[in-house]
């Protein structure tokens, strides 16, 4: 194809002000434009965050199916005591909601895709497996969808951050198997982006010719970078190594894990952890900085843009994250390409990312002993400090690689591509 391939990209989020998933689909839109003629159908509460920002060279379609999504969103924040914790109940109550905000998308735009004048359409969000596309079986043109991410189960030892997290439904999750859509979603996409190998295994229904290994987190190198940064294990003027975790303050976290590693430890209480972020697990954590005397190594700073996230984490030594249900874990990435030596629990995404000599990964354990793998990692980055620069570097050099959102456009438009021309999608993506 001679001309820019013609996308309908659908995103039901994408918010360049909202966190987490919804900026993720917004940036990776806005990259996908740049190499192809896109069209944007995208929900209308993203309205005023979008218009403010001014993103230009696509049209963008807002689609309102408030009439549902409404009451549907409060039912549910009613049922989940609020917007931090069950996540499962929270997609559950999302699937009609969905399912009326593709049919919008149709209705908008029957005309143009009944005629053929799109060549691609692409549903980059919701990325939930869980939550299928009614347009998947409608439209004519080759049908694309993810990345995908989910289906990572929770580590058994966890029962009781389960429990905090309110995700008690989450043995129902796959029941979506049978519902409406959710065959036709994958037997009909012409390439599904599958994130991790733990949504891999969910997708059984898609053969490997289809399926393409594409991780759904990217960083901005203007923000995400190792400019000026401190290398890794050089002692800063304090003479300490400085760690950092960066993140919700909510069970599945694990955000309390590096305040015990540092209370079981004479050898760490000699330097800093800091901790940026705010949640449901802030008291906790408070708690045991008081009860073990921790406040001249510890400073808790609340919520940070993502400008001073970046500030810090070139300030600092090592990031800490030892999250035991992350699906995506976006932030080590950031954090590896801002210079840092990271610390993971190996399970899930930050296992995958840091694996292979690009990070410390500490094996999956009850919670005591993941603080005994962390403490033991962190004194080891402590009474080795030169050891961490070859481990930085390493990260750093992943992390340019394939991670920038411009990297990411540039893939995908390999992608569209490769189904345009019916050219194997086989060493696609990642």
């Amino acid at each position: 194809m001679t001309r820019k391939p013609k996308v309908l990209l659908v995103a039901d989020e994408c918010n360049p002000e909202w966190p987490s998933l919804p900026i993720v689909g917004y940036k990776y839109a806005l990259e996908i434009a740049k190499l192809c003629d896109v069209t944007l159908a995208t929900h209308v509460r993203n309205r005023e965050n979008i218009e403010k920002a001014g993103p230009t060279g696509f049209e963008i379609a807002y689609i309102d199916n408030e009439w549902i999504a409404s009451p549907m969103f409060k039912a549910a924040r009613v049922i989940r005591g609020g917007e931090e914790v069950g996540w499962s109940t929270s997609m559950i109550f999302n699937y009609l909601p969905y399912l009326a905000f593709e049919h919008g998308v149709w209705k908008r735009f029957k005309p143009q895709l009944t005629s053929g004048e799109f060549d691609i359409v692409h549903r980059i969000t919701p990325m939930s497996p869980t939550l299928p596309s009614w347009l998947a079986h409608k439209v004519k043109q080759p049908f694309v969808i993810g990345p995908l991410n989910g289906n990572l189960d929770w580590p058994v030892a966890f029962a009781a951050e389960q429990a905090r997290e309110k995700e008690k439904l989450r043995k129902l999750r796959d029941f979506y198997k049978y519902l409406p859509y959710a065959r036709s979603t994958y037997d009909d996409a012409a390439a599904v982006l599958s994130a991790f190998s733990h949504t891999r295994n969910d997708l059984a229904r898609v053969e490997d010719a289809r399926i393409i290994s594409f991780p759904e987190i990217g960083f901005d190198p203007e923000i995400f970078h190792a400019n000026g940064a401190k290398p890794a294990g050089s002692r800063s003027t304090d003479g300490k190594i400085h760690f950092l975790y960066a993140g919700r303050l909510v069970p599945y976290k694990l955000p309390e894990l590096p305040l015990q590693a540092f209370a079981k430890s004479d050898i760490l209480r000699q330097h800093h952890l800091h901790v940026v972020g705010d949640g449901p697990d802030r008291d906790r954590m408070q708690a045991v900085i008081d009860e073990h005397g921790l406040g001249d190594c510890i400073t808790m700073h609340g919520r940070k843009t993502q400008g001073e996230v970046a500030d810090m984490m070139r300030e600092v030594d090592a990031f800490v994250f030892p999250s035991i249900r992350e699906l995506g874990a976006g932030v080590v990435i950031e954090s590896m390409a801002c210079g840092n030596h990271v610390l993971v629990s190996d399970y899930g995404a930050p296992g995958d990312l840091a694996g292979q000599g690009r990070g410390a990964c500490v094996p999956m354990a009850d919670f005591d002993g993941l603080v005994d793998g962390f403490r033991a990692e962190m004194e080891y980055c402590v009474t080795d400090p030169a050891a961490m620069a070859t481990t930085a570097a390493r990260a750093q050099a992943y992390a340019e690689e394939g991670y920038p959102w411009a990297q990411k456009g540039r893939k995908t438009k390999e992608v569209y591509d490769a189904v345009l021309s019916g050219a194997p999608l086989s060493g696609l993506g990642y």
